[in-house]
Order: structure tokens, then C-alpha cells, then sequence
């Protein structure tokens, strides 16, 4: 055996430097690729939704449709454009009745159906203009007799045809959710921290609609088609107290309310 001269070091074996400059090289490929697929990978849009951003805007249309249909209550609110009138909407609907406020450029009133008994709750000016007879003179008599009490709106009035709609889930989701046009997907946002998908009919001039991405798909906001109103969804499935006033608090006016008695 050799002896190693003082003050020298062993020199490493030629097998152990190309084993060490090995792992070497491939620690750094190793660290370069995971950095390069991290650089590459795209968050999935759809990660922890209900999974109808990946479909077909008509597929989406189709199961907001469906989800509303099928829910018992919804909470809605906005303004809709109707036969040149504005009405601004503040309803909670139920399948037996609603209860909220219907707001005119004229006047303010509240709404209140408990299964087929419509009430409706207005100041002594709406009333004055609806008790107006053929002379177009205002029944003021009567406008104060009913101003700030619920008064039962007979089934075969007028005033029960124009405003019972309002009070009606079904009808009044199906008169609100179309969309006229050729239906595309829009952009992902969230309305109140919920994660939303828009569909837009006509390229927007049919309308949109945001659905919800989380949990059922149910229709979260609405913008109506020719600037006909813009709607808000929310509360749905959530529980609607719905009981008739107390008897002192109604007024009932016989067979017929408006344009004279």
C-alpha cells in the first residue's frame, strides 16, 4: 500500500465524482420541470362549482328554468319595465301567495295573497284614483275609508287581474325569465360571494342571466331584454310567512272596488 504524501488529500474516485455531478444534474431537471408544470397549469374555473359553467348556454337556460320551477319560494326585487309602466318589485312568492311592495311612478302599495284572497294596502290617493266614477271625480269619501287598511280585492274586479300576477310565482318566473336570441356563455363573476356564470341572449340585446355556480343553478340575476327591467333572485326555498290581516286591519268593499262601487 502507497503511503499519501503529508499534507495532501485523497483524490476521490473518477466512478464517485460522475455519480455525485449525476444527482446533481438531475435534482436541477427535476426542480426545472416541476417549476415549468407549475408555470403551465391553469386553475379549473369549474373546481368546487355544481359544474353547469362547463355546458351549453341552452343547457344552462334550460336548468336555472328548471331550478326555479321546481323551488317553492323565491325572494325577488328590481325594477320591470311592463306596457310602459315601471314597476319597482320587493316580493317574497310562495306557491299558496306572496307578500311585499309594488311601487308606480303614481304610487306606493303592498301586496298580500293567502291562498285565493288578494289584499292590497295603499294610501287615500291610489284609492281616490281607483274610486273615481264615470264622472272621472275622485270618491274621496271612500279613499279615506280605505287609505292604510288592507282591502280585500274581490276575484272578479279588475284590480285583482292587474295586480294578482304580481303575486303569482309560477306565472310571474315565466313572464320574467325569457331570453330572446341566440343564447352564448358569458363571463364567470359572483353576486354576493356567490360564484355565477352569465348567459346572454342576442349578444346581450335578448337579455342575460346569472346563474349561480354553487349548489342548485338557480337564476341570480336578470337583465331583461330591450332594457325592460333588471331582477334580482335570492332566498330561494327559504320560508315565506304567509297569514291574512287581522280582521280590524281589512276592509272589505263587496263585489267591486274600482271606478265606482
Amino acid at each position: 500500500m502507497s503511503a499519501i504524501p503529508p499534507g495532501t488529500s485523497p483524490r476521490p474516485l473518477a466512478g464517485t465524482r460522475r455519480t455525485g455531478r449525476a444527482a446533481l444534474v438531475g435534482a436541477a431537471c427535476a426542480a426545472l420541470a416541476a417549476a415549468l408544470a407549475g408555470c403551465g397549469a391553469k386553475e379549473d374555473p369549474d373546481a368546487g362549482t355544481n359544474g353547469v359553467g362547463k355546458l351549453p348556454a341552452a343547457k344552462i337556460e334550460s336548468k336555472a328554468r328548471a331550478a326555479a320551477e321546481h323551488a317553492d319560494t323565491v325572494h325577488l326585487s328590481g325594477n320591470v319595465v311592463s306596457q310602459g309602466r315601471t314597476y319597482k318589485l320587493d316580493m317574497s312568492l310562495a306557491e299558496d301567495g306572496a307578500k311585499g311592495e309594488l311601487t308606480t311612478k303614481a304610487a306606493a302599495f303592498q301586496l298580500l295573497r293567502v291562498g285565493n284572497a288578494l289584499y292590497l294596502k295603499a294610501d287615500a290617493a291610489f284609492w281616490a284614483g281607483e274610486k273615481s266614477g264615470s264622472s272621472g271625480a275622485p270618491d274621496q269619501a271612500a279613499a279615506q275609508k280605505l287609505g292604510g287598511k288592507y282591502v280585500k280585492v274581490p276575484a272578479a274586479d279588475p284590480v285583482y287581474k292587474r295586480f294578482s300576477g304580481f303575486t303569482d310565482k309560477d306565472t310571474l318566473l315565466a313572464g320574467l325569465l325569457g331570453l330572446h336570441g341566440k343564447l352564448t356563455t358569458g363571463d364567470r363573476s359572483d353576486l354576493d360571494g356567490v360564484r355565477t356564470i352569465r348567459i346572454s341572449a342576442g349578444a346581450g340585446s335578448g337579455g342575460t342571466l346569472d346563474v349561480s355556480l354553487e349548489g342548485t343553478p338557480y337564476p341570480l340575476r336578470l337583465q331583461r331584454a330591450g332594457g325592460a327591467g333588471v331582477v334580482r333572485f335570492d332566498a330561494w326555498d327559504k320560508s315565506v310567512d304567509l297569514k291574512a290581516p287581522a280582521k280590524d286591519q281589512v276592509v272589505d268593499y263587496g263585489t267591486r272596488i274600482s271606478g265606482g262601487r
